[in-house]
């Protein structure tokens, strides 16, 4: 009977008629079931939030831009290793200068251009604020290691590619989170964050109380150099009706995303960090119970007979070294950040109550407006900590008034060795002078950024405080800077990538630095001098 239907026709007419029958419905029956289409995407907003797991993941860079640079700038951790000869950044001659910088770019900067186009030209307003957010902390943070950056023109194509002043960065920084909150409060129940935010599932809430409480980071930056700014900034930080990170329920913490803990790997993995020998003096000093959650004893009990009943032992910063055997038997970091235990229990600490707390404690000193009182943010800020890793005593180590810090010795090389140079101890004292009391503020916000330095690197760059040991090995000379021997290093140079690509730019930028492209050069913020 079909076949009878069909004779009639010509061969173009059947043709026609096949191919109209076949394309009405061609995408329903030729789709395939297990294509992920871009209108599935959409639904489940993966064309936007598949950027964030990377742009949160590099937040924190490695080994040569966290633990070979500020990590121990600061004297957290110490390397055993040798690195180059034993010549490396560690002791003032810069060795390595571009991870962070290709960090920043590659993985935060250029994926949140691309979702805030995207989130922007598909009306995702809180997912475009979200990534400029994101975008905001990491520039920051980059600025911190270099000063002017490429912020304004990044995307441009120019053959000369201007970098920001820091002055116009914070402006820039500051109304950018002005957009940011009030984005962010307009929808403050949108759900669609959940699936890709790790830190707080997809909470649009906790995200303003990071806006906030980032803002505030950002004003005490320039408490200094632009006192005004900073309190108006700070100010407006403390009053806002989202709030601040100031309990435990709003701690930021980054997931690790299935990857080792940093940190651990490189203690655990490669064998190259340890303990800071600033760590044992202040910690052991202070008998701060937290030190068994930070870090393993020695494994070798002749290391640390200047103390027998404190059995750790720190690698100084900058420190002569020969073999890297010699001291694989300091301490380690606690167990429970090796990759292949606990692994820090997927995740890291972003921003903190204590944090906060402590930064309210100095803003207290400064007389911003709603910032509380002083000791009461300090004691808090202490508590938090305590309570963030599961110490107890602290209600004791509040009432400390004698305890201080250790003078270091190392026992495998003595040029090593150093005199305490903190004179706080860790009870408050109300009669001290201001600047007593932001040492004590800023020593203890030191003791409690285990693994998330760079904020402390910060602080001690613009006040002096807490007053750490000087590098034993100081290698600085005219090629990057001379340090002096009773300085610290101020800032990382501009990378090399930059000088051979973009000349121009790097020289524009060096004119906005304010002096030369060295070490020495102090940031636009650390403008030294008295804190009051």
């Amino acid at each position: 009977m079909k076949k009878k239907k069909y004779i009639g026709y010509t061969l173009s007419t059947v043709f026609v008629l096949l191919l109209s029958a076949c394309t009405d419905n061609f995408e329903s029956t030729n789709r395939n079931p297990y294509e992920i289409t871009d209108e599935s995407l959409e639904q489940d907003f993966n064309h936007v939030g598949a950027f964030y797991p990377t742009m949160l993941d590099n937040i924190f860079q490695d080994q040569i831009a966290d633990n070979l640079a500020h990590e121990s700038f600061v004297g957290h951790l110490g390397t055993p290793t040798p690195f180059v000869s034993n010549r490396n950044n560690t002791t003032y001659y810069v060795t390595w200068g571009d991870p962070y910088w290709n960090g920043v770019y590659n993985n935060i900067m250029g994926p949140a251009r691309q979702v805030i186009e995207i989130a922007e030209e598909g009306g995702y307003d809180i997912f475009a604020a979200w990534a400029k957010l994101i975008r905001v902390i990491g520039a920051s943070r980059l600025s911190a290691y270099h000063g002017p950056i490429i912020y304004s023109e990044y995307g441009s194509t120019s053959q000369s590619i201007k970098y920001d002043s820091e002055e116009t960065l914070y402006n820039t920084w500051f109304a950018e989170l002005d957009e940011i909150i009030a984005v962010l409060n307009a929808d403050k129940a949108y759900a669609g964050l959940g699936k890709f935010d790790a830190s707080y599932g997809g909470n649009v809430s906790k995200w303003i109380k990071v806006a906030n409480s980032w803002r505030l980071i950002l004003a005490m930056r320039l408490s200094k150099v632009k006192p005004d700014l900073a309190k108006t900034q700070g100010e407006k930080a403390i009053s806002d009706p989202g709030g601040l990170i100031t309990s435990m329920a709003d701690g930021w913490y980054l997931s690790l995303y299935g990857g080792p803990f940093k940190p651990g790997r490189i203690a655990f993995g490669w064998g190259d960090t340890r303990m800071g020998a600033a760590m044992e003096s202040v910690l052991g000093g202070y008998n701060d119970p937290r030190v068994e959650k930070f870090f393993d004893p020695a494994t070798d009990n002749t290391l640390y007979a200047d103390h027998p009943n404190f059995p750790y032992k720190g690698i100084q910063s900058g420190a002569y070294l020969v073999a890297k055997d010699d001291r694989l038997t300091y301490s380690n970091l606690d167990a429970q950040f090796d990759p292949a235990g606990n692994n820090a229990g997927g995740k890291r600490r972003m921003l903190m109550p204590s944090d906060v707390l402590f930064t309210l404690a100095e803003a207290s000193l400064r007389g911003w407006a709603g910032a509380g009182s002083a000791q009461e943010n300090y004691e808090n800020g202490i508590r938090a900590s305590f309570t963030e890793w599961g110490t107890g005593g602290v209600d004791d180590y509040l009432q400390n008034d004698t305890d201080l810090p250790l003078n270091y010795i190392d026992p495998k090389d003595p040029r090593n060795n150093f005199a305490n140079r903190m004179t706080v101890t860790v009870k408050w004292d109300e009669a001290a002078s201001n600047e007593v009391k932001l040492d004590k503020i800023l020593t203890q916000k030191w003791i409690s950024s285990v693994h998330n330095t760079l904020e402390i690197w910060v602080d001690h760059r613009r006040t002096g405080y807490p007053k750490l040991p000087y590098v034993s090995k100081n290698d600085s000379d005219a090629t990057w800077g001379i340090i002096p021997a009773n300085d610290f290093l101020r800032r990382m140079p501009f990378i090399n990538a930059e000088r051979e690509n973009n000349p121009a730019g790097v020289a524009d930028a060096t004119a906005k630095l304010g002096g030369p492209d060295l070490i020495s050069t102090r940031l636009w913020w650390d403008t030294g001098g008295p804190n009051f």
